[in-house]
């Protein structure tokens, strides 16, 4: 009965991956990573570690996906390889939000860098056994142009804007971000939905156009489309409407479980991941080579793409007050969006 419950649990979060792709993914191409996994090569039957370990003897296992929500962990696995961290870490980079959550699930990782409504879903459909640990980015959506005049959001009136993420949180931004400016996202502009990045690159390069990409593809779009430009940040946009909220791309959970078992490798772990993004926006250069050397994305556009990826980082009582309203506004949207209901105050893991 258990093994069914796990089965039907890992099923159920893989279905809602299929509609909930991270925008913010990124990897040595364009190609997009966001499509769900195969759930016959999911393993239901691990089981879970002993997370009773002494302190001294535990490796802590991070998981993080070739995109910027990866960005701010690169000079820890710099100190972690060099033998110079404080705890010791067994690092997992993948492609797609789905290759990470059946690990965390099952016990497989303990800690991991996902989308930050994920970390909501997941939170609501194992009923508590991740939390969210800290905020490491904030948005990385811009609107790019070439041949066009958008200066603001009300230029974007009567255009066709080509995206990705349909069902998923870049449309609930964008949406958002119309709607707060007096556009009906249905009936003032075409939004046309690619299923890659590299769609809406090809499209651009025949033409004309107006799109909706997030970093790294912006970076890269620039780099093969000529005279393509940045019309709009997003986050910037988003920070306008003015309504206390701000819009958010990664996070780190961890598991309950661990969490509990080992806070003082969760309190070590904060202050070298929080010392890990503070270098990577102070040395971008040289941050961008270690995120070419940890398979996240190439140096060369890790070194355009690392200021405008918003890396942060938020933990503690910080925590709600950041996240509550940006979940709020993908509820209001589309319940599934953030598991069918906003996460309670347990969500949220406070190191005491």
């Amino acid at each position: 009965m258990k093994k069914f419950k796990l089965i039907s649990l890992v099923l159920s979060i893989l279905m809602i991956l299929s509609l909930l792709a991270a925008c913010a993914q990124g990897g040595n191409d364009t190609s997009d990573t966001t499509t769900a996994g195969n759930v016959d090569n999911v393993d239901t039957t691990t089981a879970a570690p002993d997370d009773s370990t002494p302190a001294d003897d535990v490796t802590i296992r991070v998981g993080g996906m070739t995109g910027p929500t990866s960005i701010g962990l690169v000079k820890l696995m710099q100190d972690n390889e060099a033998g110079t961290s404080k705890n010791k870490y067994d690092f997992t980079v993948v492609g797609a939000a789905d290759e990470i959550t059946p690990k965390l699930i099952q016990g497989e990782l303990d800690i991991a860098a996902l989308p930050a409504n994920l970390a909501s879903v997941l939170y609501n459909n194992t009923e508590g056994k991740v939390k969210l640990l800290a905020i490491n980015t904030l948005g990385v959506l811009y609107i790019v142009q070439k041949g066009e005049t958008v200066t603001s959001v009300a230029d974007l009136k009567g255009k066709t804007i080509y995206a990705t993420g349909k069902g998923s949180t870049p449309e609930y931004t964008l949406r958002h971000i119309l709607t707060q400016n007096g556009i009906d996202p249905d009936k003032d502009v075409t939004i046309e939905f690619k299923s890659e990045p590299t769609e809406i690159v090809a499209v651009l390069k025949n033409g004309n156009g107006i799109a909706m990409l997030p970093q790294p593809y912006v970076t890269v779009a620039k780099s093969q489309v000529e005279g393509l430009e940045t019309a709009l940040d997003l986050t910037a946009e988003w920070d306008k409407i003015g309504n206390g909220t701000r819009l958010l791309t990664g996070t780190l959970v961890v598991r309950t479980e661990f969490a509990e078992a080992h806070p003082e490798l969760i309190a070590s772990f904060l202050e070298e991941y929080k010392a890990s993004t503070e270098y990577v926006n102070a040395n971008v250069e040289d941050a961008a080579n270690l995120v070419e050397k940890f398979g996240i994305f190439k140096a060369a556009v890790a070194k355009v793409a690392i200021p405008q990826c918003n890396i942060t980082f938020v933990a503690g009582e910080d925590l709600k007050p950041l996240i509550e309203g940006y979940l709020k506004v993908l509820f209001d949207q589309k319940p599934a969006s953030v598991g069918g209901k906003l996460p309670d105050d347990n969500f949220y893991y406070i190191n005491k």
